[in-house]
């Protein structure tokens, strides 16, 4: 129920011309150290459980003067789903849910960006999850593209959010007693490669 989080994904390759005017074009890489996708959902409508993922790995290809032509591609391990309770880690490890085992990375790889807005997008990717792979659509909006004041290079941040259903990969275990849908907020940092 939880690795809908799609991670990221991310990309946040979608802002406008104008917002990104400072940023600079190429590649750049994930900074795992700040960034991590959120989830949460509604548990038999008594509370809402959340969770976290990290140890991301991926790149950007951010084109400045047209933000539509901009990727990301971005992964990560499912072993870095935390729940705050180790039981419930492992039982969304178990193949009740994920099948860790045989599914060990979440990965997230744009297919569009939609520019809507000085600093928003929408960027849709396929998201694999669990050997399911589905389309998402991350609503996406830039917080900077500037150089950043302690590494003096090139830096972008960014939120984005989406909802996502787990049944639609195979985890759709105690649905609806416990929501199939999950919310997930991810944010996320790059700085551009060397």
């Amino acid at each position: 129920m939880i690795r809908t989080f799609a991670l990221s994904a991310l990309a946040a390759a979608a802002f406008t011309a104008p917002a990104l005017a400072s940023g600079e074009a190429g590649t750049y890489t994930l900074d795992p150290s700040h960034s991590q996708i959120l989830f949460s959902y509604d548990h038999l409508g008594f509370s809402t459980t959340y969770g976290m993922f990290s140890g991301f790995e991926g790149t950007i290809e951010f084109d400045a003067e047209n933000p539509a032509e901009s990727s990301v591609s971005v992964s990560m391990p499912l072993s870095s789903m935390f729940t705050g309770w180790e039981q419930r880690d492992a039982h969304f490890a178990s193949p009740d849910f994920f099948d860790a085992a045989a599914n060990q990375t979440v990965s997230f790889v744009s297919t569009g960006i939609e520019v809507t807005g000085e600093n928003t997008a929408l960027i849709t990717g396929d998201l694999t999850l669990g050997g399911v792979t589905k389309p998402v659509v991350l609503d996406t909006v830039l917080n900077q593209a500037a150089s950043h004041p302690m590494e003096n290079k090139p830096w972008l941040g960014f939120d984005a959010t989406t909802t996502l259903l787990r049944s639609e990969f195979d985890a759709g275990m105690f649905a609806p007693f416990i929501s199939d849908e999950v919310e997930v907020r991810i944010s996320v940092e790059a700085q551009k490669a060397d």
